[in-house]
Parts: structure tokens; sequence; C-alpha cells
């Protein structure tokens, strides 16, 4: 009896041993697959808008698209043909498109790529103003922007060629690194 008492427990524990393996190949199995797929989107929304509110509810900003891709992996979303638009009080709104964007949703980050276009409009204390550019990297919480790339700023007949670029939309100072004027023709 006790003989096959010993041989029913080894067989037992091979068959339970066998069972843990099989489990640990299945997780193995599913963790690689789901490597595989994590710089996929998620989910992909089209002709889409998303607005950022103030602490007293009105509209910081919108950007909108034709089309946004989440990226899980990094927590960050692509954008075709975006619009960033800026609001502040008193002041006239900022209207920003671009060819593609990348947005950083952990440090809440826009970086725009390709034909990025800036304008704002003019009111009676300040001139319409343009910046044209390849790249553009918008610090959203800190309402700045930043470029390493060739700029060309006009503000009403004034035109300036530089390369890099910050801008402060806060206190609408803009300093253009390597400047270059052009003056208006007579």
């Amino acid at each position: 009896r006790w003989r096959f008492g010993v041989i029913l427990g080894v067989c037992l524990a091979l068959a339970l041993g066998s069972f843990y393996i099989v489990q640990l190949m299945s997780v193995a199995e599913m963790e690689m697959l789901s490597d595989a797929h994590k710089g996929e989107p998620d989910y992909i929304v089209e002709n889409f808008s998303a607005v950022r509110m103030t602490p007293e509810g009105r509209p910081r900003y919108i950007v909108s698209g034709a089309r946004m891709a989440h990226i899980p992996v990094n927590d960050s979303s692509l954008v075709e043909r975006p619009t960033v638009q800026s609001f502040a009080p008193d002041k006239p709104p900022l209207v920003i498109t671009a060819r593609n964007a990348q947005l950083d949703h952990v440090n809440n980050t826009v970086d725009l790529i390709g034909n990025v276009d800036v304008r704002r409009a003019g009111s009676a204390t300040v001139k319409p103003l343009t910046i044209e550019t390849e790249a553009l990297t918008i610090l959203a919480d800190e309402d700045q922007m930043q470029t390493a790339s060739p700029v060309v700023m006009t503000s009403g007949a004034s035109v300036v060629h530089g390369t890099g670029m910050t801008a402060n939309n806060a206190t609408r100072k803009i300093q253009i690194q390597k400047p270059r004027f052009v003056l208006p023709e007579q």
C-alpha cells in the first residue's frame, strides 16, 4: 500500500509541475505578444478638438486636428494637420498650424513639425504678428514657445530672419537668435 501511495504522490507532483510550467510559458508568451504591440496606437480619433480650461472655467487653449493616434507606451499622441489656438484675457488669440505634431501628455508639451505657421491678429495696442518655421515646441504650462530652426517673423511691415527663437506668450516677448532684419521698402 505504501508503494502505491508513493507512486501516486510522484505522479501527482509531476502533473502539478507540468501544469505550473505550462502556465509560466503561457504568461511569458502573452507578455511577449503585448510587447510587440506597445508602440502601436490604442485609439485613433478623426477630426478631433480638445479644450484645456483655466481654473476660472474659460478656454486656455484648443488643440484640434484631422487625426490623432494615442501611443500608450509613452503617453503621447501623434496629430495630423494640428491647429493650436491660445486664448488670454485682453489679448488677441494666437493660432498655430503645422503639418504634424506630437503631444507629450506627461510633460504637457506640443512638438509641431513641418510648415509651422504662428499668427496673432492685431489690435489697437499690438501689430499683427506671423512667425514661420519648420519645427516649434510649445510648453503649454509655461505659455512659451521655442525652436532651434530657422525663423521668419513679420510684425507689421518689419521682417526678421533668424535661427532659433524663444517666445513668452504671457509677456508677449520674443527673442530671436542670430537675427537679420529686413527693412521695409519705401
